[in-house]
């Protein structure tokens, strides 16, 4: 099981780190042609979602690897299943019914979740 954990967190890790840190270091017009959905949204709350996003990717990735505090694993693909059912609201919310990836990433995080707990037990 830790194989599989480190695997699955370790790519949902990447996605975030990327996703999260674009979020935290560009301008809005750099990321309208990705990301819709923050012509509507202050940057403030952007960059909130971004640090959310990084802070969540390494939740996943170091307690496991130190060893100190593993529940943070937990705790961390849960805040990042929650953070994708408030994206999938907004897509919705906008028309947008692009929601796969969203989908995909709900599913990964809550996979993650599952792996976490077998893992600590």
């Amino acid at each position: 099981m830790n194989v599989a954990y480190g695997i699955v967190a370790g790519l949902l890790a990447l996605f975030y780190l990327y996703g999260g840190g674009i979020k935290v270091i560009r301008t809005r017009e750099r990321l309208q042609p990705m990301m819709a959905w923050v012509d509507r949204m202050p940057m403030p709350a952007v960059r909130a979602l971004g640090v959310l996003e990084v802070l969540g990717a390494i939740g996943l990735v170091l307690p496991p690897l130190t060893g100190i505090a593993p529940w943070l694993a937990l705790a961390a693909a849960i805040g990042l299943v929650l953070l994708q059912v408030g994206a999938i609201r907004v897509h919705l919310r906008r028309g947008d019914r692009r929601i796969a990836l969203n989908i995909a990433l709900l599913v990964t995080a809550a996979l993650t979740g599952w792996l976490a707990t077998t893992w600590l037990s």
